[in-house]
């Protein structure tokens, strides 16, 4: 004979937003969304004011973007600074190759198309400057060096008459390949390459996030309400993006982010909403009371995820690099402004439509239930056995680790875009003619004066002995400043520039060339930068900063869970499943583009590397994002066991009532994911991987196997807090429900 025990009935509960002298939710979420349905009216016309707002102020102020010298990090970054500040002419360096895979230099025609290149570049009037001494080691390459006249920063704008007058001489010399690369060539091109990318992206992006809305309501106003959060929040975040730039300026990439991160919370945080709205509309709540009760539950889960992902994202400022420092203001503004669109205008468009919500229904799509009928076998076998279910789903993502072990970083690489332009592809074959000719080693000798014969003595040695060390080779050239007080080596650096013969080379020029040639000389100095002493330099910095990001983001984030559940295993818990979340999508990042596993479907190359922002970047989001996922399944856990429901049931409901909005998120984040997988540039293919299988892994191995059966296990120990903590506030975690929430179960279920 089974034992069975009831639940008493909750007590009974006025009606909420109501008017005053009568109940309200108690937590700040469910306040101020009983404020927006109390007063709809001006909650949306005003989120829709402070929309266009923030819209014209960005067209109005633009976005600062940051200096190519506040990149920098260690020797590299005052090598970088010295320059910059030295009184150098502000210009864009350009080349143009003349090759033949038949003759070579010194033959007539050779010799004639080089001496055309010249009189062509220099007949523009746009050029200074100008070389043509550089011969490559198998006498099949030529290379005429210039710079364009005026500031480099327009460069872009004023190369098309040279690369016109270039063509002319491609076009006299027809058995021969004369074409031009260099700075403002490349920029030109892969400017256009990335907002092509960014364009393709976001036309993608919408309709596939729509479809899969559609898909997860059935319906179709349901599906567009949260594209239309996310868009205006993200419209909404670029606008603050103009103003913050100003104290922390942009990079390129953040606005990329900014449309990923929008789309992926601004759906996360309606799906929360909506999802809780539809389940207890199905249990017979009417259109007040089941926004009520998604207000105090779903929208305290979406303010507790808001604050995790900011907090987390705030760690990056700590590395005091710019290209974070810039991503971390982007998510850190559209993630708060996405949040304060579902605790605000949302609950008032919804309490404005009621059942209205669910016009455009989908035959064969639409059901209003969400109870997570499809997870109920799976979750049931893993719950039989829930100390099998622990160890292989642990198993499973410490294998997935494994790989993340042997990881190795680098910067990325020009070459690693996978696109075709002329401008790019000049370049990769000068490289291969003049390797780090196309983008040096730059050493800068600083002294009083650089002319003295010491100095200029010191400068010669360095150059035979760091060619004889066969740490750099020719093309090399030498530059002083106008006040004599800098003079800038550069040469090409032995390797591709990212791997490991390019830092044993920066290796064996900062401890052994450079301190026995130009550092002998009293008053004088001698720093090394380029791509590849950026790259060593910028993994020494991470290696250093990557600590306190990791303390400061698992402190604030444990702190925070403390707070919000009173249970110090629940906050320990949460921690260990996501890290090992971030650790398989580490290991997978690092077998598919260190290893190169993948290349075809991905379409890339290789370089032996991961890019070097990418895994602290990808620690960052990935925690924010895994933990806003684990908030809204305890959330929903602790709700039953305010209850006093047995914790296998609790886990057990809490699971299967959020299955379904879990999936349709997760199908959301790896979607739009996983269409920056189809860019040109290396980074942005991590990026979207990276956080695309993080997402896959969390939404299935961590939160259906992992996440149940470690709960399960512990039993009432989930809910641990010491006495010496027992000040913490109480937080709400809802409100009771109605009597078809009272459970008749087996003791001990």
């Amino acid at each position: 004979m089974t034992t069975t025990t009831v639940l008493p009935p909750p007590a009974p509960r006025p009606d909420p937003y109501t008017r005053p002298g009568r109940h309200r939710p108690g937590n700040l979420a469910a306040r101020v969304a009983g404020w927006s349905a109390r007063h709809r009216t001006t909650a949306i016309v005003g989120w829709l004011l402070f929309v266009v707002v923030a819209t014209a102020l960005s067209a109005m102020l633009g976005t600062v973007q940051a200096a190519d010298s506040s990149y920098g990090h260690g020797e590299s970054g005052r090598a970088t600074e010295l320059i910059a500040a030295a009184g150098f002419p502000d210009r864009a360096g350009e080349m143009v190759l003349i090759h033949s895979d038949s003759q070579v230099a010194g033959t007539p025609a050779f010799t004639d198309a080089v001496t055309a290149t010249v009189a062509a570049v220099e007949g523009t009037g746009r050029v200074e400057n100008v070389r043509a001494d550089a011969v490559s080691e198998d006498r099949h390459s030529a290379l005429v060096t210039f710079d364009l006249s005026g500031p480099s920063d327009t460069a872009a704008d004023r190369v098309g008459a040279v690369r016109d007058a270039v063509a002319g001489v491609q076009r006299e010399h027809p058995d021969l390949m004369v074409a031009q690369t260099g700075d403002a060539s490349l920029d030109k091109s892969i400017n256009e390459i990335l907002a092509g990318d960014m364009h393709r992206l976001s036309m993608l992006s919408i309709p596939v996030t729509l479809g899969i809305l559609i898909v997860a309501f059935g319906a179709l106003l349901a599906a567009v309400l949260p594209m239309g959060l996310a868009l205006t929040a993200f419209l909404a975040s670029l606008g603050l993006l103009a103003a913050a730039s100003r104290l922390v300026p942009a990079v390129d990439t953040t606005m990329h982010l900014m449309l990923l991160m929008g789309l992926a919370v601004g759906v996360d945080y309606c799906l929360f909403y909506l999802r809780r709205e539809r389940e207890e509309r199905a249990k017979g709540a009417d259109p007040e009371r089941a926004l009520a009760i998604a207000a105090a539950t779903s929208g305290r889960a979406v303010l507790i995820s808001a604050l995790t992902v900011i907090i987390a994202t705030s760690g990056m400022f700590l590395t005091r690099d710019t290209v974070f420092a810039s991503l971390a203001t982007g998510t850190i503004l559209v993630v708060a402004i996405a949040a304060l669109g579902s605790l605000t205008v949302l609950p008032a468009v919804l309490s404005k439509l009621g059942d209205r919500i669910d016009l455009g229904r989908v035959p064969g799509l639409y059901r209003r239930d969400s109870n997570g009928r499809g997870w109920a076998r799976f979750l049931n076998a893993v719950l039989r056995r829930p100390g099998l279910s622990a160890v292989l789903a642990t198993a499973a993502l410490l294998a997935l680790a494994v790989p993340a072990l042997g990881m190795r970083t680098a910067e990325e690489d020009i070459t690693a875009l996978k696109t075709s332009a002329p401008a790019l592809d000049t370049f990769l074959r000068v490289e291969s003619a003049f390797p780090g000719g196309g983008d040096p080693a730059v050493i800068a000798v600083r002294a009083d004066d650089v002319t003295t014969p010491a100095v200029t003595a010191a400068i010669d040695r360095f150059k035979t002995e760091a060619l004889a060390a066969g740490a750099l080779h020719e093309p090399m050239t030498v530059e002083v400043n106008p006040d004599r007080t800098l003079a800038v080596v550069s040469a090409g650096l032995s390797g591709t520039g990212i791997d490991t013969t390019s830092e044993q080379a920066v290796r064996t020029l900062r401890e052994d060339v450079i301190p026995r040639t130009v550092e002998g000389v009293d008053g004088a100095e001698a720093l090394l930068t380029g791509r590849a002493a950026d790259s060593v330099d910028y993994n020494s910095a991470m290696g250093r900063s990557a600590p306190l990001v990791f303390a400061f983001v698992l402190g604030l984030a444990f702190l925070l869970l403390l707070v919000s559940f009173r249970s110090l295993v629940v906050a320990l818990t949460a921690i260990v499943l996501n890290l090992l979340s971030v650790a398989a999508a580490y290991g997978l990042l690092v077998l598919v583009f260190q290893h190169g596993w993948g290349e075809g479907v991905l379409n890339f190359e290789s370089a032996g590397a991961v890019t070097n922002w990418v895994p602290l970047f990808l620690f960052v989001i990935l925690f924010g994002l895994s933990m806003d996922y684990h908030v809204f399944v305890l959330s929903r856990i602790r709700e039953g066991h305010d209850r006093g429901w047995p914790t296998k049931l609790a886990v057990s409901r809490g699971i299967r009532g959020t299955a379904g909005t879990i999936t349709s998120a997760a199908l959301v984040m790896v979607a739009v994911f996983g269409l920056f997988t189809t860019g040109s540039l290396v980074s942005m293919k991590e990026l979207g991987f990276g956080l695309a299988v993080a997402v896959l892994i969390d939404a299935t191995i961590v939160r259906a196997v992992l996440l149940p059966s470690v709960m399960v296990l512990l039993r009432e120990r989930n809910w641990y807090l010491p006495g010496w903590l027992g000040w913490l506030p109480t937080l709400s975690h809802g409100e009771a429900h109605d009597e078809d929430d009272r459970v008749r179960q087996p003791i001990g279920v």
